[in-house]
Formats: C-alpha cells, structure tokens, sequence
C-alpha cells in the first residue's frame, strides 16, 4: 500500500494539491456560489473519510486539510492551465509510486470532488452549468478517464 511516506515533502505537497485544484477549476468555471463551491470541497474530503481502511492513499489525503497555494494558480485561464498541470504531476506522481488501484482511486477522487463542486450551487436552474461541466470534462480528459 502507498502513503505519504512513500513521497518526499515535496511530491506529497503536490499530491494534495491535486484535488482541490480540480475543485478551483470548477468553481472558477461559472461565477457565484463560492461559500457553497468551497464547502463542497470541504464535504468530499469528509466522504472519502467515511470509507477509510479501503485505501492508505485516500486516508492519508482525506485526513488531510485541502491545500492548495491559490496564488500558484494565478487566475483565469491561467487558474485552469495550472490546476490542470498540477493534476497531471499529482497523478503522475502516484501513478509512479502507487498500484493501479490507487491511481484509480486517486483520480475518482479528483473528479468526484470536482462534480460536487459543480453540484453544490444551482446556476439558471440546473444542478451543473455548461461551463462547469465543460470544467470536469477537461479535468477528467487529463486524468485519462
């Protein structure tokens, strides 16, 4: 089983930025809801808590507090260009360090938090704006799922 030992300081770092940067992504993608979109962040990390023992990995980032350097990011279009490289070096770092399985979940994990991102304020009556769900189209094209 992978964990943060597994990882220097400074790849562990990136790992966790993986997440909440999809989550960023999203929330930047349509305007409004922030407090709402930022909670939604903060609920995926619970959830992944609830299933704890399945994966070392997953406990490890879940027991975690989201962190993320939101001035790495920039902003606009440069928000979406960073957060989408930091994505692609997490998963390449767990895809070199962890089993299949781990990868999977690390990546089910991104997206999930970035669709209840999109869920978690409605935007001219629907659950997910096409902006948003262009968003987690994009983040899950560069994950390859």
């Amino acid at each position: 089983m992978t964990g943060k030992a597994d990882f220097t300081e400074e790849e562990w770092k990136l790992v966790l930025e993986g997440p909440p940067s999809a989550g960023l992504i999203v929330a930047a993608a349509q305007r409004g809801g922030t407090f709402r979109e930022a909670f939604a962040i903060s609920k995926a990390y619970v959830d992944a808590r609830k299933e704890h023992g399945e994966s070392e990995l997953l406990d490890e980032i879940s027991s975690a507090k989201p962190q993320l350097d939101r001035h790495r990011l920039g902003s606009g279009p440069e928000l979406k260009d960073n957060g989408l490289q930091i994505i692609r070096e997490a998963v390449a770092l767990v895809e070199g360090k962890g089993t299949p399985e781990e990868v999977d979940e690390y990546k089910r994990f991104v997206v999930t938090l970035a669709q209840k991102v999109a869920a978690a304020h409605r935007e001219h009556g629907t659950d997910v704006s096409p902006a948003e769900q262009a968003a987690i189209d994009e983040i899950s094209a560069t994950l390859g799922t």
